[in-house]
């Protein structure tokens, strides 16, 4: 970082407030992403299902038979407690069938059923992500990329996470 950009970040000797570029990109990252979301969510209401149950779905598809909600938890960034909650919602409405590993009573599975699958496959357009995206080229895309699994492995270490979870998925 050079040593003006460190400057403007601590503050300046004038009576303007300091411009903090990391901040403001921060901030920039997390509107974007926030209103991104709130396209896929306007998207998702024709299906009746959340954003956050439709990463279940998706992660539970992946990983078939090997699902726990522990496993979840990791993979969406969430307590266990969290997810366990979304479970039993799923589990009310069809989507998923919880049952008990055979081998270790005190494990549980999560299965997707028939209607979870169906739904599943519904949400897989992803058409507002698409239209949105749409707006960079594939060298940007990539660029977009790099820069974004730079930030995201900074801040795995900053929180000290060691177990990752693979990305991305299908």
């Amino acid at each position: 970082m050079s040593n003006d950009m460190v400057k403007k970040i601590k503050g300046n000797t004038d009576e303007s407030p300091a411009v903090d570029p990391l901040f403001t990109n921060w901030a920039l990252l997390h509107q974007t992403v926030y209103a991104i979301a709130r396209a896929r969510e306007k998207e998702l209401k024709r299906y009746d299902i959340a954003i956050r149950q439709v990463a279940a779905l998706l992660i539970i598809n992946k990983l078939g038979d090997k699902t726990t909600p522990t496993e979840l938890a990791r993979w969406l960034f969430r307590k266990p407690h969290t997810i366990s909650s979304m479970l039993n919602r799923m589990e009310k409405e069809g989507l998923i069938e919880k049952s008990h590993d055979l081998k270790r009573k005190n494990v549980i599975r999560v299965a997707l059923t028939e209607k979870g699958k169906r739904t599943y496959q519904q949400s897989t357009r992803r058409e507002s992500i698409h239209r949105i995206m749409s707006c960079l080229n594939e060298k940007e895309l990539e660029q977009m990329r790099s820069y974004l699994e730079r930030l995201r492995e900074k801040a795995f270490r900053e929180l000290e996470i060691t177990d990752k979870p693979p990305f991305p998925l299908s």
